[in-house]
Formats: C-alpha cells, structure tokens, sequence
C-alpha cells in the first residue's frame, strides 16, 4: 500500500505578515497535533521564495505524508481533519488554498 501525502498550497497572501503570524502562532500549534494523533508519519512545511519565470503565486506549502491513502482519508474526514482544514482556510487571506492528495515517486542521485 503506497504512502499518501495531504498537500496545501497557499496563494500569496494580501498582508505576509499577518499570514505568518497566523501560521506559526495559531494553525501549525492546531493541526499538528491533529495529524500526529491520525497517524501523519511526516510534514514538510515550504515557504516559496520565487518562479523560474518570476514572482511565485504561492507563498507556501505543506505536505502532510500518511503511511496510506486510507489513513489519510480517514483523518481528512474526521471532526479533526475538517476542522484543520477550515482553520487552513481561515488563516489563507490571499484567497482559498489548494488541497490536493497525492503520492510520491523519489529519485535520488549522487548515490555513487
């Protein structure tokens, strides 16, 4: 059964500071313990700093891997999950964050 990861994207936000605060002081402290307790094995947490052709659109990025897309869906479908996921919107003030699902292929070089 392949790993699953839940994947935010947040647009740029009107005010990046407010964003931030909103962020690091209120949403991670929330979720985190949220995606612990349903089996979350990992967070890579992003934050953008342009494009190959410009300004990013995006500011951040989260993804939160799952040890399968069963255990993922099961926490996005709790009260939990749900509620972490209104608290993503409620802090996206440049607009309404993507969520997607995904999987995840990993090449690695340099291995000799």
């Amino acid at each position: 059964m392949p790993a699953a990861k839940l994947i935010v994207i947040y647009p740029m936000p009107k005010d990046v500071d407010a964003f931030e605060r909103a962020y690091s002081a209120e949403h991670l402290p929330m979720a985190a313990p949220i995606f612990d307790a349903a089996g979350a094995t990992k967070v890579v947490l992003t934050r953008f700093s342009g494009a190959a052709a410009g300004p990013s659109p995006y500011h951040r990025m989260a993804e939160i891997h799952f040890p399968s897309h069963e255990v993922l869906m099961a926490c996005a479908a709790s009260q939990p999950g749900r509620d972490a996921l209104a608290d993503a919107h409620r802090i996206s003030n440049g607009g309404a964050p993507i969520v997607l699902i995904g999987t995840e292929d990993v090449v690695t070089f340099g291995q000799g």
